[in-house]
């Protein structure tokens, strides 16, 4: 795999490289300084029905191979990007702006995905039911979908598209990949790894341009059986509406406001730890980012305190340099969001305990770097109480009562995370059960890891990826009655 300007930037379509109809573009930029960094094709309606139809070619011989010859690209894709990985992740710090050390990250944790699913693919086991006649055998069968796609988000532009890929082909089914389109280079540079890993021509595509005109072709084309999608809700909402054509089977893991409860019994350096890592990675730009902190009067300023300090010691700035833990927005209107919130808390009468304007890094940098922020005095009414900010805002009050936190939490329309820290075991099982979300982090900050269920419940979607679960996602379930 070459650098950005060597780098393939054309699409991938039944193994052979393609530019869309006429030449037509798409520039991608650097969040932190504006400059564009590379030109992808703008692809359209019929650039997604080739990818379509290549992935449907491509479905009787590949759905038809045994698991463990399935798994074999699929693991050696995961090494090639453990041997890539300091590449791929200066281009996903280049095109989505998070720090470096946290693109490293990310590449692993989407390598692992590959890992975990090439194994899996080898469990799809199927079952003998015991009959009500003794002439008769009940087999169950659990047989790929056929021709699935993903359209995937610009936060997480490595990680989300390999969560779904991998269980996809680990099960037979073949897939077209519809990448953000602010962050497009990252999927192209794991399709150039997955040909070089031997994936056989049409399994994987990927197409990058218009994302109306690509979505409308997925949904319409009967030959799309599963559609997964990481986005936000009211985009979830549409596509839902949209699957209605030809019933397609969705996934949708959608919009999150999560809470974050401290108790008086918690550990609260733990706490705070957890808070840091919860609230500020990609710059608060994370579908289980902790959105609402709810904290014990008795603590309460302990934490409060300890968090600013913990706040106060994050370096903002530019990604590719060190020692950064905050990078920027992804746009303007992120920014113009996150200042939204900040001034509505604190018109609704919230107190500015850290940060609350942009970091200014001078001549050559966007004004999208903006200060970690806590507000005190979280109030239902405030926007950041109702709305997901999706930028680095810490708004805080205070409960009394173990039930008054349970309510504060579940008083939302979203369920994909929460988190709450307490050292009762008791209460540690009763809080767990209660909170009405489909992830929860108990003395822990980042539940996210390939071998658990991730997704969410309420407005916050359906369906689960990661473990054994996510291959349900991907297959179809056959009776088969035999008379004997």
């Amino acid at each position: 795999m070459s650098d950005i300007g060597k780098m393939e930037t054309r699409n991938l379509v039944g193994g052979e490289w393609i530019a869309a109809a006429g030449g037509a573009t798409l520039e991608v930029t650097n969040p932190a300084t504006d400059e564009t960094i590379a030109s992808v094709p703008m692809g359209g309606k019929n650039e997604a029905r080739a990818a379509i139809e290549a992935a449907a070619a491509a479905f009787p011989d590949w759905s038809a191979r045994p698991a463990a010859e399935r798994a074999a690209p699929l693991r050696k894709l995961a090494a090639l990007m453990g041997t890539h990985v300091e590449r791929l992740a200066r281009l996903l710090t280049l095109e989505q702006g998070k720090p470096l050390a946290e693109a490293r990250g990310e590449i692993a944790y989407a390598a692992s995905f590959l890992d975990w699913a090439a194994e899996e693919g080898k469990r799809l086991y199927g079952q003998i039911v015991p009959a009500s006649h003794q002439n008769k055998r009940i087999l169950v069968l659990r047989q790929p979908v056929g021709v699935t796609a993903c359209i995937t988000p610009w936060n997480f532009p490595a990680a989300m598209i390999t969560r779904k890929l991998g269980p996809a082909l680990a099960s037979g089914c073949t897939m077209v990949v519809k990448p953000a389109e602010q962050t497009p280079l990252s999927a192209l540079a794991i399709a150039e790894l997955a040909v070089e890993a031997g994936l056989p021509k049409g399994v994987m595509n990927v197409i990058t341009g218009d994302p109306v005109a690509i979505g409308k072709e997925i949904f319409e084309n009967p030959a799309v059986k599963k559609v997964s999608f990481t986005g936000s809700t009211q985009v979830g909402q549409k596509l839902m509406a949209m699957a209605a054509t030809n019933v397609t089977r969705l996934s949708l893991e959608l919009g999150g406001h999560a809470p974050f409860l401290v108790f008086e019994d918690a550990d609260v350096d733990a706490a705070v730890a957890g808070a840091l890592a919860a609230k500020y990675r990609n710059a608060g730009q994370t579908c289980i980012c902790a959105n609402r902190f709810f904290v014990h009067a008795k603590v309460y300023e302990a934490f409060a305190t300890k968090l600013a300090a913990g706040v106060g010691a994050m370096k903002v700035g530019y990604g590719l340099d060190d020692g950064v833990n905050v990078g920027p927005l992804i746009d303007d209107a992120a920014v113009d969001k996150m200042q939204a919130h900040v001034a509505d808390a604190l018109d609704r009468g919230g107190k500015l305990r850290s940060g609350g304007k942009l970091a200014d890094l001078g001549k050559g940098f966007t004004k999208r770097f903006y200060q970690p922020t806590i507000i005190d005095g979280l109030t239902p009414e405030m926007l950041c109480s109702r709305d997901e900010t999706f930028g680095p805002l810490s708004p805080i009050a205070k409960f009394e009562t173990e039930d008054e936190a349970i309510a504060l939490a579940n008083a939302s329309i979203y369920g994909l995370a929460a988190y709450f820290y307490t050292r009762d075991a008791g209460r540690l099982f009763r809080v767990a059960e209660r909170l009405e979300y489909g992830i929860v982090g108990a003395n822990d900050g980042g539940p996210s890891t390939a071998q658990a269920p991730f997704g969410g419940v309420k407005q916050s979607g359906f369906g689960r990826e990661g473990g054994h679960w996510v291959m349900n996602e991907y297959v179809n379930v056959k009776y088969v009655s035999v008379g004997i």
